[in-house]
């Protein structure tokens, strides 16, 4: 567990099964926590009525692409939808200094060296350790799978981080586990990532992982005619 003392603010962004269970993993290990759930659907917020969290019906990118503000900004993003939230956040950011980041195919080549890799339909390459059904509750323990006991192949995350192949720079975020199956990530970091790809030539793998699992996406940053949005 990566919190500190005083961590108790949270943006729950979906309010669907994951955004659910992410609600109450959370309450139950932090029970002074403040949490906000964002998502468009109301009737996804309203399954939430039981549960002591604010509720914001609003689309969760552009939530966080106007709200997400230094002053405003939680203690921790938990993206709980069925998109890759964080490289969403930046395009949005992206698009609102009049530039454009340009879905191109992941190589072959990168594919080729990362573990369990499977295309999406939106361009995104998943990757994991596992080639198994996680159990809902992993506690993510540093050293090994909680699944088989066995010491762990590699740290995700880092093996993104290092990929370096044919004029592609790699950026990261990291998401660490802040309860049992919930992960999530400081604004902050998506913040250092936004401030590297802008400034940035060529082509880029964004990426989102945590010790085991992970998804990427390769662009081309174009347009970029102002950097002073914040």
């Amino acid at each position: 567990m990566v919190t500190k003392k005083g961590d108790s603010r949270f943006w729950v962004v979906g309010g669907g099964k994951f955004g659910t269970k992410a609600v109450e993993r959370l309450f139950k290990k932090r029970p002074e926590a403040v949490i906000t759930v964002i998502d468009k659907n109301a009737e996804a917020l309203e399954d939430l009525r039981g549960l002591p969290a604010e509720k914001v019906c609003q689309e969760g990118v552009d939530f966080l692409a106007h709200e997400l503000q230094p002053k405003t900004a939680p203690d921790w993003i938990v993206p709980a939808v069925p998109v890759h939230l964080a490289f969403e956040w930046v395009c949005a950011k992206i698009s609102m200094g009049q530039g454009k980041l340009e879905i191109v195919q992941v190589p072959y080549e990168v594919e080729a060296v990362l573990p369990n890799p499977i295309r999406g339909p939106e361009g995104q390459l998943f990757v994991s350790y596992a080639d198994f059904v996680c159990p809902n509750n992993c506690k993510e323990p540093f050293d090994r799978c909680t699944f088989t006991g066995k010491p762990r192949k590699g740290l995700l995350y880092k093996r993104l981080e290092e990929i370096s192949f044919d004029g592609f720079t790699s950026v990261v975020v990291r998401s660490r586990q802040l309860a049992p199956g919930v992960g999530g990530y400081r604004p902050r970091a998506l913040e250092e990532s936004l401030q590297r790809v802008r400034g940035l030539n060529g082509r880029i793998l964004y990426g989102t992982a945590c010790l085991c699992h992970g998804v990427v996406h390769a662009v081309k940053l174009s347009s970029l005619l102002r950097t002073d949005i914040g």
